[in-house]
């Protein structure tokens, strides 16, 4: 049980929990803004066409209210945060690759002959050590 509770107190310190934390919490409050955009700017504008706040569309089938509008609002909030999210990931990962240097390919100079395994030029057609031929 102690060494369970020790494992489960450095997984909790570990950086990428809080960090996974912390975004969870600002991920939630920024939620907040977009729906309040949304429902507050995004479907009244949008209801200037239609003629009535957007939200309260509906269709009444069979005694059922179908509220289509407020579906087509969750759409455009979830549309919304997937852009910044988006645009988030693709700043960081910007960011990051800033500071690191391109994975530079280089030719090889060397190879191991099939025959001895000795290492020899990659340009040589026999090998010195055991003077079999090679072939490409």
């Amino acid at each position: 049980m102690k060494n369970f509770i020790k494992e489960f107190k450095e997984f909790i310190s570990k950086g990428n929990v809080m960090n996974l934390a912390v975004g969870v919490i600002i991920g939630g409050a920024f939620s907040a803004v977009v729906a309040s955009l949304t429902e507050n700017i995004i479907s009244p504008i949008i209801g200037l066409f239609t003629g009535q706040n957007f939200d309260l569309l509906q269709i009444s089938a069979f005694g059922v209210d179908i509220r289509y509008g407020a579906f087509i609002t969750s759409v455009i909030n979830f549309v919304i945060m997937a852009f910044v999210v988006f645009l988030i990931v693709r700043s960081v990962n910007k960011a990051m690759a800033i500071g690191s240097k391109p994975a530079v390919v280089e030719d090889p100079v060397s190879r191991a002959c099939p025959f001895c395994a000795t290492v020899i030029s990659i340009k040589a057609t026999r090998c010195p050590a055991c003077t079999s031929m090679l072939t490409e």
